[in-house]
């Protein structure tokens, strides 16, 4: 139950604008992938080589996010344990925006790459800064449901991009795909907005107020001490599987979406505007049906940690997102019932992270929490980007790009199952409150 006072609700409802705005600056580029691979390439937009690039630089451009994702949230987890929670929040959220924004005028290929790096960090840094924030600011007893709930801007923050880009790709400018995504990463501006007005009302954690006043500066290295290592070891092998999985699962999403609407369109001898007014719807439904699962699963990680115990729950979850995932990609479905079997791979795959906004800060003393949870959550994605590289680049090297896509993607539904094999390294924090260091003597 959520028992929290005016100003606790505030703090869970900006860090929640933080984190969905993240979510939707860093996915836009799934979206138009499309319409702007092929633009930038000089390709015709639909073409076989287009299909083909899309796969490839798809795949590029996602694992680069997710570099530059974890070396954010390394380096701004840190910053935030040195100059507070509510100062790197609104930082890296104007950072991200304006990287996104940027993305608009890029003339190349190259140029949109070096924007997504720079909108890449401030993703990544967000994250830590306000998972710690909301732990440290809400009851002892509303953590797990605050954590929760925290992390259901995600779905929506993809349920907004979803939005935004048919809007403007499918409606607006339904008939200009070349343009369509720039204005699309324009609306990439809007975090900053948000960012400006969270800064009146949003204050410093007392917690880490205190702390920082009574104890030594945080280091890095103490995540490897004899101490913290059992620590850290159990945050990230936790969210390196669960990471590896969803990006490589979502970053193909409106690839996959594109390809069967494309198929579709053929047999049924649709013109080329119908084509693309159906591509974009077929993305909305696998989008948000991915957006529905995700949100249900997050929230049943409240009663699944306070009944399972965390190591059980992610147990549970692992051994359901291969099983989904193997029935999506395997099974010979009709092309609208895959559409909606992104459902189940949302309730599993994208479920789970509904529990690090309150397993990391819980594993973490509070000098390091940020620190700690930056770094686990962030170090995964420098493995997890090998995933979407991958997928791309097999995928791309096949003759019908669509079937390809589907056959490696049914092989990274055994990638949860490996979580299994790493839990007796992790540590169970059911019942755990927030620990501090002691004061300096």
């Amino acid at each position: 139950m959520l028992l929290l006072n005016r100003y606790q609700w505030t703090v869970l409802f900006a860090a929640w604008l933080g984190w969905g705005f993240d979510i939707f600056d860093g996915l836009l580029f799934n979206y138009v992938a499309p319409n702007c691979v092929p633009t930038l390439l000089g390709l015709t937009i639909g073409s076989q080589p287009a299909k083909t690039a899309t796969l490839f630089w798809t795949g590029i451009l996602t694992s680069v996010l997710l570099v530059g994702w974890a070396g954010g949230g390394i380096i701004f987890g840190y910053i935030a344990d040195r100059i507070g929670r509510s100062k790197t929040l609104l930082l890296t959220m104007v950072l991200y925006a304006l990287g996104t924004a940027c993305c608009a005028f890029a003339p190349n290929i190259w140029i949109l790459m070096t924007c997504r790096v720079i909108a890449s960090l401030g993703i990544g840094g967000e994250w830590a800064a306000g998972a710690s924030m909301v732990a440290e600011v809400v009851p002892e007893k509303s953590r797990v449901a605050a954590g929760a709930l925290l992390y259901t801007s995600a779905p929506a923050g993809l349920l907004l991009a979803t939005f935004v880009n048919y809007q403007i790709a499918g409606v607006i400018l339904a008939g200009s795909p070349e343009i369509s995504w720039r204005f699309v990463f324009l609306t990439g501006l809007i975090p900053a907005v948000i960012a400006f007005v969270m800064r009146l009302f949003v204050k410093e954690s007392e917690r880490w107020k205190n702390t920082v006043a009574n104890t030594k500066p945080p280091k890095l290295v103490e995540l490897f001490n004899r101490q913290n290592l059992p620590l850290t070891i159990s945050g990230f092998l936790m969210a390196v599987t669960a990471l590896l999985t969803w990006w490589s699962c979502n970053a193909f999403i409106p690839v996959v979406a594109t390809g069967l609407a494309r198929t579709a369109a053929v047999d049924q001898g649709l013109s080329q505007t119908a084509t693309f007014a159906l591509v974009e719807h077929w993305k909305v439904i696998a989008t948000n049906s991915f957006n529905l699962g995700g949100f249900i699963g997050t929230l049943l990680t409240i009663p699944a940690a306070k009944y399972l115990g965390r190591k059980r729950m992610f147990s549970t979850y692992f051994i359901l997102s291969s099983a989904a995932i193997l029935m999506t990609f395997g099974l010979p479905l009709p092309p609208e019932v895959r559409l909606y079997m992104y459902f189940a791979i949302g309730l599993t795959v994208f479920g789970i992270f509904g529990s690090f906004t309150y397993y990391l800060p819980e594993l973490f003393p509070t000098r390091l929490r940020a620190t700690g949870s930056g770094f686990c959550y962030n170090t995964g994605r420098l493995i997890a980007a090998i995933g979407p590289f991958l997928v791309g680049t097999i995928a791309s090297r096949g003759e019908n790009a669509l079937s390809s896509s589907l056959q490696v993607l049914f092989c990274i539904g055994f990638v949860p199952l490996i979580g299994l094999a790493f839990m007796p390294w992790v540590i169970e924090t059911k019942d755990r409150v927030l620990a501090d260091f002691e004061p300096i003597s």
